[in-house]
């Protein structure tokens, strides 16, 4: 039933992956609602992806998230797959996430990812108007919706962890899951299977109660805004050869890999908060830290060593 579930999703993103794009004129991020009128921004709409910045309320009632299953090896088998846009892992039936303010519980579907290219980041939000070189979305649905349809008109339906992702000298081996298999995904229809791992074991563990919260949108068409974004301020460390694998291995078409033309900087502009509020949660640290600085083809050896060791102290 999933495998032919992820088939079918597949297809569709086929079908879809020529309405937009993210670096050509006629269907990048700010032409997007020429075909999904959703995806027009208009005055007071919440849309995603935001910046962070200090104008943040903190907010003593958001304790740490309960995320069920994360800690244990699911039965089955995951699939990978290359829906044009992204790299998406469907993680199946097991999981869930509730509480942290969240208004219901919710099921795990998936994660993605967002990257930048070579010498550019490619994180969706911003910190002080900084991005980091990737961004992780792990999608979770109101439990009470029968299908994905439904969420999106719940202006709740969705709950989506968002997680930065920084660079290090040393492979991440938990990482390895997924990033050893983008080759079999390269390009737009392609999947594998994944043999299911603990996806608490990609996340920053020690520091999962140190986050941000707001209500915005699907940062990909249609752009519904039924989104409870929790984004995470303590980043995901892989190394340069892990992000390369992204930035150099993944296409849009079979087309893009003949030519080798690799999809890079798969993320939407940002977008205003408005009215709305940002939160931080009881634990979260204001913005404490800092965003990555952007990529550059050369980093010395001296400062790879130096965020190791800080690393290494998490």
């Amino acid at each position: 039933m999933i495998w032919t579930a992820v088939l079918l999703m597949a297809v569709v993103s086929h079908v879809n992956s020529v309405d937009y794009c993210y670096n050509e004129p006629h269907c990048d991020t700010y032409a997007w609602g020429d075909k999904f009128p959703s995806c027009h921004p208009l005055l007071e709409e919440h849309h995603s992806p935001i910046n962070l910045d200090h104008q943040m309320t903190r907010n003593e009632s958001l304790g740490p998230l309960h995320l069920e299953g994360f800690d244990e090896i699911q039965t089955g088998h995951w699939t990978l797959y290359n829906d044009g846009h992204s790299v998406v892992l469907q993680v199946g039936s097991g999981m869930s996430v509730s509480g942290g303010g969240l208004p219901d519980v919710y099921h795990t579907m998936q994660l993605h990812f967002h990257w930048g290219g070579p010498a550019t980041n490619g994180s969706e939000h911003t910190v002080d108007r900084r991005r980091y070189p990737m961004e992780m979305h792990i999608v979770n649905m109101k439990s009470i919706h029968p299908n994905l349809s439904v969420a999106l008109d719940d202006p709740t339906g969705l709950a989506v962890l968002g997680f930065f992702i920084d660079v290090v000298y040393a492979d991440n081996v938990n990482f390895g899951h997924i990033s050893q298999k983008l080759s079999s995904v390269a390009y737009n229809g392609q999947i594998t299977k994944v043999k299911p791992f603990s996806l608490m074991s990609l996340l920053p563990k020690h520091n999962m109660s140190q986050y941000y919260r707001y209500y915005g949108s699907l940062t990909t068409p249609p752009c519904s805004q039924a989104v409870v974004w929790t984004l995470y301020e303590v980043p995901i460390y892989i190394s340069w050869s892990q992000l390369a694998q992204f930035t150099s291995q993944i296409f849009s078409t079979e087309e893009d890999a003949e030519q080798v033309t690799p999809l890079q900087n798969n993320f939407r502009h940002i977008h205003p908060t408005f009215s709305r509020i940002v939160s931080v949660s009881k634990d979260g640290r204001l913005l404490t830290g800092t965003a990555g600085r952007p990529l550059r083809s050369a980093v010395s050896v001296l400062q790879i060593v130096l965020l190791g060791s800080f690393v290494s102290k998490l």
